[in-house]
């Protein structure tokens, strides 16, 4: 059988390979938004067999495992590593144009040496055998990022974290990559969850050692923990929302008396939440300006939709889609409140719903104001939409709102050490697509012009923009 994984993988014409090869392939990489753990890279994590590091918190993979009758047990339950590894292969043929398919023999061809098999129930014995072998030779945190050279990894981190992974990271010095944490302030602004928010700000009030008893309290707190963030050599904020709040008709002097009663633990009203989400917003925005910082917004999912399985799994298991809904008008004015007081730090936007895509980069372009090349910009395709055909429209859309020569590029958005397999599978496409323009006679025949736009967005845009 030829091999699947191949070098011209992706790349269909002599145009889109020299672009790959000469100019995207050698970059190393900038991974600006993951989940991984520094604690694992600071312990050098191993893992005990494929199934750990491949199926263990991998939820994309869940999901299409239970779209394919495998049952929970062989998911999520209580069957052996093994058994639930050989389920995945099982069903991976019926996987074929899911980007998992892409994906995973990815993974397997970059991290495990297998690239003369497609994984199925006919191959598992051999790839569980060969792949856990490459596991006991000493693949590991630190291995898995030397092997996909990554330069730069940013990690996601609430407010209240010591960071002390992160400390530890930059003082050694045989350790090559560099690890910034991400500030993320999801459960802060969690107003209208009762007894959760209040127990969370007991947090917050001892990592900040500030005493939280008034609304001015609690951003005096956040103030410090940002502070401390920027001192260990954070370069960005995240906020994950489900729209974009900005309350325009909420009287200001209630707003206190409301964050009052949800210290207390008491529900608030979704008014008064999202008074309170709009204000916190946009101080932490402030922040970030002073800082030098920027953010990033994931906008749009609608989370743990299956109130059973949250119950027996908790969040990030699978349970989660696109939500719908219309925030052109309240995303127009909080960045205008924040423009109009000089202080709109530079934003990444990533939509999980395609229909906001066009919205939101001809919005992102009436707050250009030359002070640095896509100052704002439509993040990577994301979620649902991180496949060739989703990333494919991505760069057109980019191409003709935005400027794609300015474009940061790729992320992971993972908790998997083997998810950098993605950078290359986006620079594949990035390659296939302007290759083809040029082919076509679309774009010029000229590689030292498209060649350092590929370069530009592969590595160097994401280096300089968050200012590594």
């Amino acid at each position: 059988m030829n091999k699947f994984i191949n070098d011209d993988f992706l790349l269909a014409n002599d145009s889109a390979k020299k672009l790959y090869f000469e100019y995207a392939e050698p970059s190393p990489i900038v991974d600006f938004h993951s989940h991984l753990s520094a604690e694992e890279m600071a312990s050098d994590k191993k893992w005990k067999d494929i199934y750990e590091i491949w199926l263990g918190g991998d939820h994309y993979k869940w999901r299409a495992m239970r779209s394919a009758g495998v049952p929970e047990d062989l998911i999520t339950g209580e069957a052996s590593g093994r058994e639930k590894f050989f389920a995945f292969a099982g069903a991976m043929p019926k996987m074929i144009r899911n980007p998992l398919y892409h994906w995973c023999h990815l993974e397997l061809a970059r991290f495990f040496g297998i690239d003369d098999l497609l994984l199925s129930e006919k191959t598992a014995e051999e790839v569980w055998e060969r792949a856990n072998e490459k596991i006991s030779c000493g693949l590991s945190a630190r291995k898995c990022l030397e092997m996909g050279k990554v330069e730069v990894a940013c990690t996601t981190d609430d407010p209240c974290d010591s960071l002390e992974s992160h400390k530890s990271l930059s003082e050694d010095e045989n350790f090559a990559t560099k690890v910034c944490p991400t500030f993320r302030v999801d459960k802060a602004m969690s107003f209208g969850s009762g007894e959760k928010f209040a127990e969370y700000l007991e947090k917050l009030s001892g990592a900040s050692g500030v005493e939280i008893s008034s609304y001015t309290d609690f951003i005096e707190a956040i103030k410090r923990r940002h502070d401390f963030f920027d001192s260990v050599g954070c370069r960005s904020s995240d906020y994950g929302l489900a729209s974009v709040p900005f309350a325009e008709n909420f009287p200001i002097e209630h707003l206190d008396e409301a964050f009052v009663r949800a210290a207390n633990g008491e529900r608030i009203s979704e008014e008064e939440s999202e008074a309170l989400a709009s204000e916190t917003l946009l101080e932490c925005s402030r922040m970030d300006f002073e800082s030098g910082w920027v953010r990033q917004f994931h906008i749009g999912p609608m989370r743990n939709n299956n109130s059973a399985m949250f119950a027996k799994l908790g969040p990030d298991s699978g349970f989660d889609s696109m939500g719908e809904s219309n925030y052109a008008r309240s995303l127009s004015r909080h960045l205008d409140t924040l423009n109009s007081e000089g202080k709109l730090a530079r934003t990444i936007f990533y939509n999980i719903h395609p229909k906001d895509s066009e919205m939101l980069a001809s919005m992102l372009g009436n707050f250009q104001d030359g002070s640095f090349a896509g100052k704002m910009q439509l993040g990577a395709a994301w979620w649902f939409l991180d496949q060739k055909d989703g990333i494919e429209r991505h760069l057109e859309i980019v191409s003709a709102m935005s400027l794609l020569p300015c474009f940061v590029g790729m992320l992971t958005d993972s908790r998997s050490f083997l998810s950098f397999s993605r950078h290359e599978y986006f620079r594949r496409i990035l390659c296939s697509v302007l290759g083809r323009d040029m082919e076509a006679g679309i774009l010029p025949r000229d590689f030292d012009l498209v060649g350092e736009a590929v370069s530009d967005i592969s590595y160097r845009n994401a280096k300089s923009y968050f200012g590594f």
